[in-house]
């Protein structure tokens, strides 16, 4: 049985292992470690959520918003457990917890090449945007942990 709950940093570790064993995942050394994770749940504590099953975390959703818009980060099912409807549940839990707090559009960046996040995204119908041009810029010096 899949149990969705809301994730709280004791669930670091397991979570942390997952985002490094799923293709297609970029991370980096300061917004990715246990205090920036800390950091991203104290200010969104009932949007982020993970999938338990036999004992283990095999799913995890990042959500939160600025007020006005939610976005979705790292979200990832380990590989034996796809394709059983988890994704999708997770996805739904976050949505349902961001339209609680007022929010009526969510935003999303998959790397170009992670096929397999784009097929999924597309699935459940989040659509991509051509018109934009996404950009950022680092105010400090990240290391970037690709898997």
């Amino acid at each position: 049985m899949i149990k969705i709950r809301v994730m709280t940093i004791a669930d670091y570790e397991e979570v942390y292992q997952l985002w490094l064993n799923t293709p297609g995942m970029g991370l980096n050394s300061i917004d990715d470690s246990r205090t920036g994770i800390d950091k991203y749940l104290k200010r969104n504590p009932l949007s982020c959520f993970v999938a338990e099953a036999e004992k283990r975390i095999v799913g995890v959703i990042m959500a939160g918003h600025d007020g006005r818009r939610g976005f979705i980060h790292h979200t990832a099912v380990l590989s034996d457990f796809r394709n059983l409807g988890i994704g999708k549940r997770l996805v739904d839990s976050a949505m349902t917890a961001l339209d609680k707090e007022g929010i009526n559009k969510v935003a999303l960046v998959v790397f170009e090449r992670n096929e397999l996040g784009n097929e999924f995204w597309d699935h459940i119908g989040f659509v991509e945007r051509d018109d934009l041009v996404y950009r950022n810029k680092n105010i400090h010096m990240l290391d970037r942990i690709d898997t």
